[in-house]
């Protein structure tokens, strides 16, 4: 078994993770995102937590908001 990170420590990864998909750009973040779960599956080593993991991030995946894509205005 892991241990859990502190939630520091996965405020720092999610802040590096999202300045990472922001460098891979729009036209590659799924490929981004699927090789990064391929490397840290691979870590995990088990078919089963990795499964149980993306079923998990698929079920708690929230609905984004209008209002994070609607663009800015002439004047904003």
């Amino acid at each position: 078994m892991t241990t859990p990170l502190s939630s520091d420590a996965r405020d720092r990864l999610y802040a590096e993770c999202a300045r990472a998909i922001t460098e891979a750009g729009a036209e590659r973040e799924s490929l981004f995102l699927a090789r990064l779960a391929l490397l840290l599956f691979e870590q995990v080593g088990d078919e089963a937590r990795c499964r149980a993991a993306l079923a998990d991030a698929l079920h708690a995946l929230p609905v984004p908001s209008l209002s994070a894509t609607e663009p800015l205005q002439k004047g904003d």
